[in-house]
């Protein structure tokens, strides 16, 4: 069961991680252009939050369970991680763009949770 775990959790964590950096030290007009259009909707430093969390998120998801420390916040991780998904989603409904990389996205950390807790 753990090795099904770092199979989805594995590159969840590494999704997360590199959009997480991206909008924690890229330029809003950068993000813009890699079309990231709702970076104009909400305050800089909230983008900033959401790629603090999606870091946080990622390393938080894997570490715990790789450590085989505190393992039960590797779950806890993935179902916060689906939150920030939730929110994605409703953000770009809202904004009349399709969700659907938001939708694997949360997908994938709903996956990682159910594993998780079963690893746990």
């Amino acid at each position: 069961m753990i090795i099904a775990f770092f199979v989805v959790a594995g590159p969840t964590a590494l999704f997360f991680l590199t959009g997480g950096v991206m909008k924690l030290v890229r330029p809003v007009t950068s993000l813009r252009d890699a079309g990231m259009g709702w970076v104009d909707d909400i305050p800089l430093t909230a983008t900033r939050l959401i790629g603090l969390a999606e870091v946080l998120g990622a390393v938080g998801l894997v570490l715990p369970v790789a450590l085989r420390t505190a393992a039960v916040l590797s779950p806890i991780a993935a179902v916060c991680l689906g939150v920030v998904m939730v929110g994605a989603v409703v953000v770009h409904v809202r904004r009349g763009e399709s969700p659907g990389l938001q939708i694997g996205l949360l997908v994938l950390a709903t996956a990682a949770a159910v594993l998780g807790f079963a690893v746990v």
